[in-house]
Order: C-alpha cells, then structure tokens, then sequence
C-alpha cells in the first residue's frame, strides 16, 4: 500500500530543501509533501538525480509563484573529471577514454576558464528532461536515439577555480537559468583536450538563497518529531521568494476589484511591470502585472 496522502492539509509557503544525492526532484517532492501532510505542492528548478543542495518547493498558493522562480539564478558547486567523457555527462553513464591531462595544469585551466565567462551558447545534453514531440530526451538517449539539439544562450557570470588535484577540476560556478553544468564541464574538458565529466554537483545558491538556509529531509524529520505546527515555521512566505519584484499596496476598494479579477487604476508604474499585490490588511494576495495605460492586472491570485 502506498504511505502517499492523496488529501492533506491547505498550508502554504516555500519550503528550501537541500535535496540529497540519489533521489530525483520528484521522489524528493513526495517526500516532503508527504512529511507536511500537504494538499498541494511542487518543484522549482529540478536537479538531476546525482545532484544535491537547493530545491525551492512550493506548497499551496505558493505553487503559483512557482514560473516566476525558475528566472532566478543558480550558484554550483561542481567537481570534475578530467581525461575521460561520459555519455550522459556525469559518473553514471558508460566512460570512455578522450585525451591526456599531462599539460593540464592550474594555470591552463584558469586562462581556459576566461573563454566562458559571459553570454555562450550551449547545445543541450541528450540526458536531460527537454522533450521532442513529448518525448523526453533522457528516454529516447536510453533507446539509443540522438535528435540534433538547437544550441541555447546562457549567462555564466562567475567561474571561481578552487582546485586541480589528481585529474579532478573543482569550481564553484554562478549562472543563468537553463545552464547545463554537464554540458559546461564538458566544455572545458573540450577546450583543454582532454575531455571530462561531472563526478559531483551541489546547488549552492538560488536567486538570492544560500545553500546555508537549506533543510535536508533528515533534519525536517528531527524537527517534525510528534508535532507538524514544529515544522511549519521553516516555511518561507511566497513573496519574499521575488526580492526584486515591486510592492504595490492597495486600498479596500482596490482589493475588491483586484480579488474579482479585475484591473485597477495605479499610476507611476512602469509598462509590463510585474508587481507583487498586498491588499489593505498588507496580506499579499498575488502577482500583478502594470500595462501602458497606468493600470494594474491581476496575474495570478492567492485567493482561496
């Protein structure tokens, strides 16, 4: 018999999960909805099974926020091996050999580094969630099947080297949504001759979070104990996941028209401003978004 709750509780916030190593995004999900006891919850920025550390999820009204998270930035730790490519880009899948690290050295690595610094193209990997025809890459790569992949911009911002030691490349890497560090190890490897893969992937940071405000699922259990109301206070408020989006306050009256789902005059606004909505008790009540006609429109409601 299943130990998953098809009903639970109407909680809402977001939770920030320093997921564990071996688990999917989804199996990590049902863990933690499970553990809350919640109705309704999911996933922001999945990570690959192998990876670890920040996985935002949303519960309740707060899924709804959930499109306007995966804009944020994400920060990695990343350890890689040099002198050998992996078919799916990390440690598990089949290993070949691809050229020597002899002349690799700290200080080719570092003048390496600089040519991907900035806005480059990535050509995503075949193990990877994008779908063909609703088809998910990773599945038809498990058949055998390679579908040409249109090469993708994404920002790296910072590439910090820590260390090269006995053929393993460990950074620390600040990026823009939709970056594939498989696909950047890889890279580098390329660039350096001698190929290489991703041995272990940690998300350190995302947007303005720190892997240090993360909760594994083991420290959740320990601080559930008996009691649910003991974990409920981790749960971060909906709005304070978009620090850079606007706050617009409204009046009683403007309240009523925005809950209706009906737009409200607000002057002083940029057009196609996104803005965060709190109603006249300073309760935030959802996303809005301005227009050229100094007009506010609701865009998605936390209205129960």
């Amino acid at each position: 018999m299943s130990r998953r709750n098809k009903k639970g509780r109407d909680i809402n916030g977001v939770l920030l999960l320093d997921k564990a190593s071996g688990c999917s995004s989804n199996s990590a999900l049902q863990d933690v909805k499970y553990l809350f006891n919640a109705n309704k919850a999911g996933h922001t920025g999945s990570l690959d099974p192998l990876a670890s550390g920040l996985l935002p999820i949303c519960f309740g009204q707060a899924t709804k926020i959930a499109q306007f998270l995966l804009d944020g930035d994400k920060r990695y730790f990343v350890r890689g091996k040099l002198g050998q490519v992996s078919n799916t880009g990390d440690s598990e899948g089949e290993l070949s050999e691809y050229g020597s690290t002899k002349d690799v050295d700290d200080a080719t690595i570092k003048s390496t580094l600089l040519n991907l610094i900035g806005s480059i193209k990535q050509i995503p990997p075949m193990y990877s969630a994008l779908k063909r025809e609703g088809t998910p890459l990773y599945k038809l790569a498990r058949k055998g099947i390679e579908v040409e992949r249109e090469a993708r911009e994404v920002s790296i911002h910072e590439i910090l080297f820590k260390d090269f030691d006995a053929d393993i490349l460990t950074l620390e890497v600040s990026c823009s949504k939709g970056t594939y560090i498989r696909t950047l190890i890889e890279d580098i490897g390329k660039l350096l001759g001698c190929g290489g893969y991703v041995i272990e992937l940690r998300r350190i940071g995302f947007a303005h979070f720190d892997i240090a405000q993360g909760k594994t699922f083991e420290e959740l259990e320990i601080l559930k104990g008996d009691s649910l109301s003991n974990i409920d206070p981790v749960l971060i408020g909906a709005d304070k996941m978009l620090p850079t989006v606007n706050s617009v306050y409204l009046n009683l009256e403007q309240s009523i028209d925005i809950k209706f789902g009906r737009k409200i005059t607000f002057p002083g606004l940029d057009s196609d401003q996104k803005v965060k909505l709190y109603d006249e008790n300073k309760e935030f009540i959802g996303i809005g978004q301005s227009n050229n006609l100094s007009e506010v429109l609701p865009k998605r409601l936390f209205i129960n």
